[in-house]
């Protein structure tokens, strides 16, 4: 699996929708994107339609294409994986649907969640979140710079060695902070969506996590 240090989920606000999101986080130098179409249910075809063109911009700009939940779009479409929150299927059930070719990320709140994962054969962890966020319902609760120091030393102990993901309410301010803690690299949303510049945005923050 390509190493990816910053990574960008879509959403959708007034202004931009979930492909204007995804054009300007590319333009801005992100080459790791998740579909993510959280809100109303659509219809497939609708569904279908969006991943289709939100896999065309990242393969135009080399980039990675994940799809949230929906292990049968990723590979009805061949997208290059699957992200997995604690309510979807198990990661050893999609692994036998897709097989060793997808990659296949999990979401992971404490240092057991990551262990869990890991030792199911996910590729990456999503943890958080490192704040509350308005992007997310359901929240398991905030990690904060401690929370994710905690979890990466108990993964150091334990010889668990898997992509760690900072997710969850990082602003631009945080990115710095956040990637002394150990991990591997953090994912964002709103900071993006909700700037001024996008793309500008989303620049700073990759030149922050190199």
């Amino acid at each position: 699996m390509r190493r990816v240090r910053l990574q960008y989920i879509s959403h959708q606000t007034q202004e931009h929708s979930y492909l204007d999101g995804i054009r300007m986080a590319l333009e801005g130098g992100c080459r790791w994107v998740q579909l993510r179409m959280k809100g109303e249910p659509r219809p497939d075809d609708d569904s279908m339609a969006l991943a289709l063109e939100a896999q065309r911009l990242c393969r135009e700009h080399d980039a990675v294409f994940i799809i949230d939940d929906d292990v049968a779009l990723v590979k009805a479409i061949h997208a290059d994986g699957v992200h997995l929150g604690k309510r979807d299927i198990s990661i050893e059930a999609a692994r036998k649907i897709l097989g060793k070719q997808y990659i296949i990320g999990g979401t992971a709140n404490t240092f057991d969640d990551v262990k869990a994962h890991y030792e199911a054969g996910a590729d990456y962890i999503g943890c958080g979140p490192f704040r509350f966020t308005t992007t997310k319902k359901g929240l398991s609760p905030v990690l904060g710079l401690e929370g994710y120091r905690r979890i990466v030393e108990q993964m150091h102990t334990e010889g668990i060695n898997i992509p760690i993901v900072a997710i969850g309410g990082i602003t631009e301010q945080d990115v710095t902070a956040i990637m002394q803690t150990g991990v591997s690299g953090i994912a964002v949303s709103g900071a993006v969506l909700n700037a001024d510049n996008p793309t500008e945005a989303m620049r700073r923050m990759g030149e922050l996590t190199n």
